[in-house]
């Protein structure tokens, strides 16, 4: 498993893209992916909604558990990946590109996110 280096992860399995216009992207790891299994089920923020970082702001529901999903940083979501609710399978066969969760205006993040090889090394731990 390879995760990108281009971006930045939480302990909670998260990934998080560069901001472009104070904007980032968020999905989960191909490693929480893979611990979840078939993804069956996602439940996002809405747009407008306010998230803080560290705290659950949706869920992944597989078919072996439900999980929570964490804000990687703080802000407001600008955008959903409607394309994940109505087929949840993208968060297994595409957890860094056609999986993504939402879109974020950042406006503070946490000085604990993780490089990708930082990331791997907890993971393998």
């Amino acid at each position: 498993m390879s995760n990108p280096q281009q971006l930045r992860y939480s302990k909670e399995h998260e990934w998080l893209s560069a901001a472009e216009d104070g904007v980032s992207t968020v999905g989960i790891t191909e490693h929480a992916a893979n611990a979840l299994g078939d993804v069956v089920f996602v439940q996002l923020p809405e747009v407008g909604d306010t998230v803080t970082a560290g705290e659950s702001c949706g869920e992944l529901e597989s078919t072996k558990s439900v999980s929570e999903l964490y804000a990687p940083v703080s802000g407001e979501i600008t955008a959903v990946n409607q394309d994940v609710v109505d087929d949840p399978a993208l968060v297994n066969s595409a957890p860094f590109e056609g999986g993504w969760l939402f879109k974020v205006r950042v406006t503070d993040e946490p000085a604990d996110l993780l490089s990708a090889d930082e990331y791997t090394a907890y993971t393998a731990g």
